[in-house]
């Protein structure tokens, strides 16, 4: 029987899925499997710490499928935690490998460095984070274990957590076979048949029916599904924050970003004036419904998730989301959406924006000259705050994507997520929005994106602390240093940078931004400390009244 390693078995099983770059931190019990990975196609990419490698490894996943991140034992694995925590709740396929030490310093309980006299419990901790968790420490049986944990993350979407002991790792083991296409979860026929067959009778019989497109359409993969009902029944088309771009936003029937009272009046209005609402793959979370502002009619939601559909007060469990779309669309007559006027979220762009050169720079203006800088070939990445909240009614082009921790909101994710990005699709430019309370979390990674040469554009709102914060209820720990940021860049190793203020030092340095597409740019943007958006005043304030702080 031909034979590998157990390393060499999973860094094989890695790029069969699709891994091409694996982003991570060295530490002694990991380096002989880092070996491994440098002996493979796979590019090790690494990063500052552990923290930002799970990052980047979250946001490649976003746009690549599925994403890996490698480190060491304890002191790295604790470290990734969080992140690995963050694409748990967001629903993101991440292989997480971890070194570990020697099994048989294991079975001795040696008290090596690193450990904590408890060798088990890095991988009963990440058990609650993670769709399968489990240490490789029988060479005969870890194939079977790697081959479970990786069709298990790309069928639940959701991230696996393997533990590799360095002995381990280079042990004998069967090679690999091709590895089958994870089997597709099922759908019960008979729920299946009936939620269908209500949801077609609610939307024949409304008059003003809307979809509210939501995340998991784009971690399913089902995007092209949404547009051929769309364009099948001719109905108007809303997105969650977390489902933002799930569709081009340039699309007739796209009227915008839904978020309860922080949405757009128009948007709001057309949703929850509507006698039927279909949601498709939303998450009913506090940051998706405007903290719980939205006021959809229960009695006219059709509400389907990954694996259960909801209409009104009736359940139909065991029907995944891909089957009821298609079901669905195959049901509805064509063009039962009726004729309506709807104003595409387009409008927008209908005017141009006319800057004011001498105007101190407002956050509703920086973002509104937004929308005439971004194309086609950019990725946005925006942070948790006033930045996913303004960045949400940007309009997204054909092929632009939109990443946001819009319901784990880990701030500072987004600078390591651009990593992510730029890895995964040289030809796109990851665009940042970030505060200057967030940069300072993972600001290092600036210099891994210089060092990666990614091209891509990070904007630095600077209000010299956590706004967000602010508006919820103020205090002096909402003060941060206030460091020059646009000078980081020449400490970190060199690359475009500039600070404004005005409205017309933004429009020169736009200029050179453009002119320069195969440069990383990084751009301080000064703002007035209490100078944030009217979304998230009525955040804060909401809240703040629910944590009794206002």
């Amino acid at each position: 029987m031909t034979k590998t390693t157990v390393g060499a078995y999973l860094v094989s099983r890695l790029h069969e899925v699709g891994v091409r770059h694996v982003f991570g931190v060295p530490g002694d019990y990991v380096l002989g499997f880092m070996d491994q990975i440098l002996e493979s196609p796979i590019e090790l990419v690494g990063t500052c710490n552990e923290l930002n490698a799970g990052y980047a490894a979250d946001a490649y996943a976003r746009l690549n499928g599925v994403g890996a991140v490698c480190v060491t034992y304890a002191v790295g694995g604790f470290s990734l935690l969080n992140a690995i925590a963050g694409a748990y709740a967001e629903r993101v396929p991440v292989i997480a490998v971890c070194g570990g030490p020697n099994q048989r310093d294991r079975e001795q309980r040696r008290l090596l460095h690193h450990t904590l006299g408890d060798y088990d419990i890095q991988v009963e901790v990440f058990k609650h984070v993670t769709e399968m968790s489990v240490l490789l420490q029988d060479p005969e049986e870890a194939p079977g274990q790697i081959d479970e944990a990786i069709t298990r993350a790309l069928r639940a979407r959701r991230p696996v957590f393997l533990e590799l002991p360095a002995d381990i790792a280079s042990q004998a083991c069967v090679a690999p076979q091709p590895l089958p296409e994870p089997e597709l979860l099922e759908s019960d026929v008979d729920a299946t048949r009936e939620a269908v067959q209500e949801a077609v009778r609610m939307l024949s019989e409304a008059k003003k029916p809307v979809i509210l497109g939501g995340v998991e359409v784009h971690r399913f993969g089902l995007r092209r599904e949404l547009e051929a009902l769309i364009d099948h029944a001719d109905i108007p088309v809303a997105t969650a924050l977390m489902g933002k771009s799930v569709i081009a936003e340039t699309h007739p029937k796209y009227i915008g970003l839904y978020c309860g009272a922080l949405s757009e009046e128009y948007v709001r209005a057309t949703v929850e004036d509507s006698d039927c609402v279909l949601s498709l793959g939303a998450w009913m979370s506090d940051i998706n419904l405007g903290i719980y502002t939205a006021a959809i009619d229960p009695l006219s939601l059709v509400h389907a998730s990954a694996d259960q559909v909801r209409i009104k007060h009736h359940y139909f469990d065991g029907v995944q989301l891909g089957d009821f779309l298609v079901e669905l669309r195959e049901a509805l007559p064509a063009g039962a959406g009726g004729p309506r006027d709807i104003e595409p979220a387009t409008r927008v762009l209908d005017q141009n924006f006319e800057a004011n050169p001498a105007d101190e720079i407002r956050i509703a203006r920086f973002f509104e000259r937004m929308n005439f800088f971004l194309t086609e070939d950019h990725v946005v990445l925006a942070d948790a705050g006033d930045s996913f909240l303004c960045a949400g009614d940007l309009i997204m082009q054909e092929k632009v994507g939109f990443i946001c921790q819009a319901f784990y909101c880990s701030i500072g994710f987004t600078l390591p997520g651009a990593l992510g990005v730029g890895m995964a699709d040289r030809s796109l430019r990851p665009v940042v929005f970030i505060g200057d309370g967030a940069f300072q979390m993972t600001a290092q990674e600036l210099s891994s994106l210089i060092r990666q040469r990614v091209h891509g554009v990070v904007f630095l709102m600077n209000n010299q602390g956590y706004t967000v914060e602010r508006v919820i209820h103020d205090g002096p720990y909402n003060d941060i240093q206030n460091w020059a940021y646009h000078r980081l860049p020449d400490a970190f190793g060199g690359a475009e940078s500039a600070v404004v203020r005005t409205e017309g030092e933004l429009e020169e340095v736009l200029a050179r931004i453009e002119a320069v597409p195969d440069r990383l740019y990084f751009v301080e943007v000064q703002l007035d400390p209490l100078d944030c958006s009217a979304a998230l005043k009525r955040l804060g304030k909401e809240i703040g009244r629910q944590q009794g702080l206002s």
